[in-house]
């Protein structure tokens, strides 16, 4: 499929998606940005530059200007960007840019200490696409530097869409017999295995992989109900339950979302 078409469609589904408010609209969602900040800062120095890259409406971009990082935040999206550009306030050391993650010849090689990359794989539907955005990740980023990709797992899908919302009948027939769900433009989002995500990385040899994790858990999936009535003293338990255990392999499957982050050799 042209990648002008799957523009125009990630431009419809956003103009009706609340992506301004999908991290922070309830308990169980926001863990996936506590995780997510939480490894950031295990490797973010101070004055390092940082990239976003699908910063959609700028939830981490915003933040991490706001804390005197200087930013650059990039995403392809119409509605996600002018909301970002929207957010920007007077002092803040953060520009925002529309972009292909495939291509981002606007950036030198070796410019950035952070990359982040927690969104262009969910909309990327070949692996000769994602391995193009992970490699424009890793060229701009500085050897030394960190770069956190996120993906969505296969289960997330089955377990939302078709169990919670009750579209298993759908699934069956959409999916294979072990019910991976199809990577196709028209479902939106693009799913992966763990294992199989893990060998595109492979192909990568000019990076390390530090960490490999679950950001938000069971929490959005198959928990959300009961994390959403916990009070704020029992949430801080799972909270810290959480990320005690998302590194477990035998626990990641289940995740919505998976986040690997690597060192560029």
């Amino acid at each position: 499929m042209q990648m002008d078409k799957v523009e125009n469609i990630l431009n419809e589904f956003y103009e009706q998606y609340d992506e301004e408010g999908r991290l922070d609209k309830d308990k169980a969602h926001n863990i996936e940005f506590i995780t997510t900040t939480n490894y950031i800062e295990k490797y973010l120095k101070p004055g390092d530059k940082i990239i976003e890259i699908g910063a959609a409406t700028g939830r981490y971009s915003l933040y991490y200007a706001k804390k005197g990082y200087e930013v650059e935040a990039v995403d392809l999206v119409d509605k996600n960007l002018e909301i970002l550009k929207s957010k920007i306030k007077e002092g803040m050391t953060i520009k925002a840019t529309q972009a292909n993650a495939l291509d981002l010849h606007m950036f030198e090689d070796n410019t950035f200490d952070i990359t982040l990359c927690l969104g262009p794989l969910y909309h990327l539907f070949s692996d000769n696409d994602k391995l193009k955005a992970i490699n424009e990740a890793i060229r701009i980023t500085k050897p030394g530097g960190k770069i956190f990709f996120a993906y969505i797992t296969n289960e997330a899908v089955i377990l939302n869409y078709g169990l919670r919302k009750g579209n298993l009948l759908k699934l069956e027939k959409m999916c294979d017999d072990k019910f991976k769900v199809p990577d196709i433009p028209e479902e939106i989002f693009s799913v992966r295995y763990i294992k199989d995500f893990d060998k595109l990385m492979d192909n990568c040899k000019n990076i390390k992989k530090l960490n490999e994790l679950a950001t938000d858990g069971i929490s959005a999936t198959v928990a959300g109900d009961y994390v959403n009535a916990l009070n704020d003293e029992k949430y801080k338990v799972w909270v810290k339950y959480h990320l005690a255990n998302c590194e477990r392999e035998d626990l990641m499957g289940y995740s919505s979302h998976i986040l690997y982050i690597a060192e560029k050799k």
